[in-house]
C-alpha cells in the first residue's frame, strides 16, 4: 500500500474538512396550523398529514 512521503499540514487537512461542518436545520411554520415543522416536509397534526398547508392524508381509526 502507498503511504504519504510528507505529513499534510494542518491548513490543508482544515480545508478539506470546511465542508464537513453540521447544519442547522431552517424551520418553517404552517400556514392553515402555525406549526413548526422543517421546510418541503410534511407534518401530523392531530391525526392529519399537512404539506403546504393543506390536509394531504388522514390517520384511520382502528375500532
Amino acid at each position: 500500500m502507498a503511504h504519504p512521503k510528507r505529513r499534510q499540514s494542518t491548513t490543508r487537512r482544515d480545508k478539506r474538512r470546511t465542508h464537513d461542518k453540521a447544519l442547522i436545520p431552517t424551520i418553517a411554520t404552517c400556514p392553515a396550523t402555525g406549526e413548526a415543522h422543517m421546510f418541503h416536509r410534511a407534518h401530523w397534526l392531530d391525526g392529519k398529514l399537512y404539506y403546504r398547508g393543506k390536509i394531504v392524508m388522514e390517520k384511520e381509526v382502528q375500532a
